[in-house]
């Protein structure tokens, strides 16, 4: 059974009403709900029954999702290879800081170098990465989650370089480590329990 024109734009205006902005994936969703449709038009259901089964079948989580879907199949090689580098950053810089810390306990050379240039990689390169795609995957979530990672990587960010610069005597550094706490006491914790709390009863 072939779909009747207003049914095909009462199809195409759904997938409209969507965040969806790419041409081709929309002109794809409508040629699959169509065939999907008239199939199950052929078993001799509705037209309403077969859409509902149709939106369940194809985007069960809604039309937006499937983009996201698709934009990260298209990057999925390039997202990969990011969180490549973005945890071999954070395993040298681990590395570094832990034998640097062993290399200062036994008095050896080079241990101080090495500490303070592990955390510097770990601050400035795999923190910044880490946020940035905590950061995306909440990109559709609610706004205090986003707030919570920023306030919350910045925090960290901050009171480590602050650390840094303390304890290498350079100036500032004191001044430093404060913000950085008073952007964890003030930012970071209020919407890390606020969202403990939203959580704990949504569980009720």
């Amino acid at each position: 059974m072939i779909l009747e024109d207003k049914e095909v734009s009462f199809i195409k205006g759904e997938i409209e009403k969507s965040k969806i902005s790419i041409s081709e994936l929309k002109d794809d969703l409508l040629d699959h709900f169509c065939c999907f449709i008239e199939n199950e038009l052929n078993k001799g259901r509705s037209f309403e029954s077969s859409y509902v089964k149709a939106l369940n079948h194809i985007c069960p989580d809604g039309f937006d999702e499937i983009q996201k879907e698709t934009i990260y199949l298209l990057n999925s090689k390039k997202i990969i290879a990011m969180k490549r580098i973005m945890y071999l950053i954070g395993l040298l810089a681990s590395m570094s800081m832990t034998l640097g810390w062993l290399f200062k306990y036994l008095n050896w050379k080079g241990g101080g170098d090495m500490l303070t240039y592990g955390m510097i990689f770990f601050l400035v390169l795999f923190l910044p990465m880490l946020a940035i795609n905590r950061y995306k995957m909440t990109l559709s979530g609610v706004l205090s989650e986003k707030l919570k990672i920023i306030f919350g990587f910045s925090g960290a960010i901050v009171t480590g370089l602050g650390v840094i610069l303390r304890t290498s005597g350079m100036q500032y550094g004191t001044l430093i480590v404060i913000v950085g706490a008073l952007i964890i006491a003030f930012g970071f914790l209020p919407f890390l329990f606020f969202r403990m709390y939203r959580k704990s009863i949504e569980q009720i």
